[in-house]
This record gives C-alpha cells, sequence and structure tokens, in this order.
C-alpha cells in the first residue's frame, strides 16, 4: 500500500482522468478518489490521491503544491488518518444513564402477571 495524499481547492471542473495525469507525471499512481456532497453529488473541492511509495508522495507533495489545475492552485499534502465520525448524530454523546419518568428507577416489585 502507498501513501495517500490529500489534494485541496479543486475545481468544480477537475476529474479523476485530471488528477491522475497530473500526480501520473511524479509517479506511479494507486488511487484517486474526488470527494462529492452525498445528496447534490457535487465536488467538495477536495479529494485523496494513493501514490505507489513514500518517496513518490514526497515528490508529488514538492512539486505539484502550489501548482494550478484547471481554474486554481492546488494544495497537496500528506492526508491525515482517517477519523471516524458519528453519523447522522454528530457525536451526541452515548445518552447515558436514562433519567425522567417516574422517579426511583426500575425494579417494578417482584413478578407481574399479564392478563389476557
Amino acid at each position: 500500500m502507498g501513501k495517500k495524499l490529500y489534494v485541496g481547492n479543486l475545481g468544480s471542473s477537475v476529474t479523476r482522468e485530471m488528477l491522475e495525469s497530473c500526480f501520473g507525471a511524479v509517479g506511479k499512481v494507486e488511487s484517486v478518489n474526488i470527494i462529492t456532497d452525498r445528496y447534490t453529488g457535487q465536488p467538495r473541492g477536495f479529494g485523496f490521491v494513493e501514490m505507489s511509495s513514500n518517496q513518490e508522495a514526497q515528490d508529488a507533495i514538492t512539486k505539484l503544491n502550489g501548482q494550478s489545475l484547471g481554474d486554481r492552485t492546488i494544495i497537496v499534502n500528506e492526508a491525515r488518518a482517517e477519523e471516524r465520525r458519528g453519523g447522522g448524530a454528530g457525536g451526541a454523546g452515548g445518552g447515558g444513564g436514562r433519567r425522567g419518568g417516574f422517579g426511583g428507577g426500575g425494579g417494578g416489585g417482584g413478578e407481574r402477571r399479564r392478563r389476557f
């Protein structure tokens, strides 16, 4: 597995092929991923390129960071480790210890029979 790079400030016209061509001039590209909005499908302005070796990744950072691609100046740096995010709830804690209702908590006093 190679080294993953973050590529930022991508214009909406930049394609996977453009990134692959640009980074391919520096070294062997393992994968290219342009991040899109999950609802609209529009590019979010950044992506990731994985190079086949650490040396090629460093070369790509040195040669391509600050260069023009499409109509923008791109940012290239080492990708940080992926952080797990809680989907939907936005990491809203753990809901610890249910409180409320009728005070005192569980129990209920022995067996209860259900009548049909």
